[in-house]
């Protein structure tokens, strides 16, 4: 027999329940609005690809692949993330000269996960000037966060600026892509762990100390340009100084879409994945979502590069690409916190969030609860589009109601008497002093306006 512990969902996953959903549908929402507003097409892959497309695109993260036994005489995995399928389907179509797309999904991978579930991503590829989708990138992420409310960063690095630092600080070429992944670890780990870790994968200590006086490194992207350029020794690696100029060129393109605020040239971002080949950033939260308490620990909440040469790697011409990845779970997980604190009660709430609750008061014997009538007024509001709710009790008691409205921002009143009248009371719910709550009856309306009086109601609390 199962038992209460072993009833539980595999590590790194959850079960999505009422609110919950609307609140990752309304992040999911708001995200496609902005990328559809820049010109973004939905796309879809499978959730396995054959093991040989995702094979050594990953570097050191290929051992969190998840292998799938083979059933049909294929050899398949599922799906790392959304980034190699697409160049996979690029590879065949040699009638895209350009596109911009977007996905939802999930992905996976064998790691110990708090969140990393959720996924979507814009891709740009196709032979433009340097920077211009990159920028428009930067701008996507600037819109969707100020639409959800979250202050943020945006942590910007070039691998060619990276790889020109290494060269200068004596990494040879073979352990460039290793000692990317071990800078990558700045943002968990202090620079003692991170310079532990590059003598283990056999840097000298004066290499990896020089490699630890650059990539501690951050601040403004025109200011940390100008001190790269300033470097005598730095400004000699052809690598390094073509990564500048596209970061020069990139500033003034963020300038022009107003985003240049929202950016940190950081030295530490490395992006362990070997498929990125020049610009590449992560978001991460620089406030909560009520400007005063600290937000959840969550990490990046946004993530993306330039891989200009993955499409090629499929034997197809190469295709410059650039792409950008919004982790869902944990953008939830920050908005989730903000609607808590909000809350009056714990737990989950099972219920779709209404935006009318139906009530019916009466007094004495004779009164029946009128449930005939509520249910013709939700109906009349249902045909309408708007979320209604009443009592499924015959004659519910007018605090139960009242309890059962928590959230809902507007009440219709049925009384015995304006119901003869042809007439109920609409009333905002939640607002202000409770004591004033109490005593105010709301306004009458008759039947045939109820509805538009109610949809007033609602835009009215929406702007609040």
């Amino acid at each position: 027999m199962a038992t209460k512990a072993s009833l539980k969902t595999p590590k790194g996953t959850r079960d999505w329940v009422g609110q919950n959903v609307h609140l990752r549908d309304d992040i999911l929402r708001t995200i496609t609005t902005v990328l559809e507003r820049h010109g973004g097409t939905p796309f879809d892959t499978p959730v396995f690809e054959l093991r040989s497309i995702l094979a050594e695109k990953y570097g050191e993260e290929s051992r969190l692949i998840y292998n799938l036994e083979d059933q049909g005489g294929e050899a398949c995995s599922l799906r790392y993330d959304l980034t190699v399928p697409f160049a996979r389907w690029l590879s065949t179509r040699s009638d895209v000269q350009h596109v911009k797309r977007y996905q939802v999904a999930n992905v996976y991978r064998r790691d110990q996960p708090v969140i990393s579930r959720g996924r979507l991503r814009e891709f740009y590829h196709g032979h433009l000037r340097p920077m211009i989708p990159d920028a428009e990138i930067l701008c996507i992420i600037a819109e969707v966060f100020e639409a959800l409310k979250i202050g943020v960063t945006v942590k910007l690095n070039d691998r060619k600026v990276l790889d020109g630092l290494f060269e200068v600080a004596g990494v040879s070429t073979d352990k460039v892509r290793t000692v990317s992944s071990a800078v990558d670890k700045l943002d968990k780990a202090p620079w003692d762990e991170v310079r532990k870790e590059l003598l283990e994968k056999g840097l000298s200590d004066e290499v990896a100390d020089r490699v630890g006086s650059y990539v501690q490194r951050s601040g403004e992207l025109r200011e940390m340009i100008k001190r790269l350029e300033s470097d005598a020794e730095l400004a000699t690696n052809a690598r390094l100084g073509g990564g500048l100029a596209d970061m020069k060129l990139l500033a003034s393109y963020l300038e022009a879409m107003d985003v240049a605020d929202k950016v940190s040239f950081d030295l530490s971002l490395a992006r362990g994945l070997d498929y990125y080949t020049g610009l590449i950033y992560e978001v991460v939260v620089v406030e909560d979502n009520d400007g005063q308490s600290p937000p959840p620990q969550v990490g990046s909440i946004a993530a993306g590069g330039r891989y200009d040469d993955l499409v090629g790697m499929y034997g197809w011409r190469p295709l410059p690409c650039v792409g950008l990845s919004f982790g869902i779970d944990r953008i939830f997980t920050l908005l989730d916190a903000r609607r808590k604190k909000k809350q009056k009660s714990g737990g989950p709430d099972l219920r779709v969030q209404a935006e009318v609750y139906i009530m019916a008061f009466g007094d004495g014997d004779g009164f029946d609860g009128l449930l005939t009538e509520r249910m013709r007024v939700a109906r009349q509001l249902w045909s309408a589009g708007v979320r209604a709710e009443f009592s499924a009790k015959v004659r519910p008691k007018p605090q139960e109601q009242f309890n059962a409205s928590d959230g809902v921002p507007v009440a219709v009143i049925l009384g015995q008497e304006e119901l003869e009248a042809g007439q109920v009371r609409v009333k905002r719910l939640h607002v202000g002093d409770r004591n004033v709550q109490v005593k105010d009856k709301g306004q009458l309306v008759p039947m045939e306006g109820l509805v538009a009086e109610v949809k007033k109601l609602l835009a009215s609390t929406a702007s609040d």
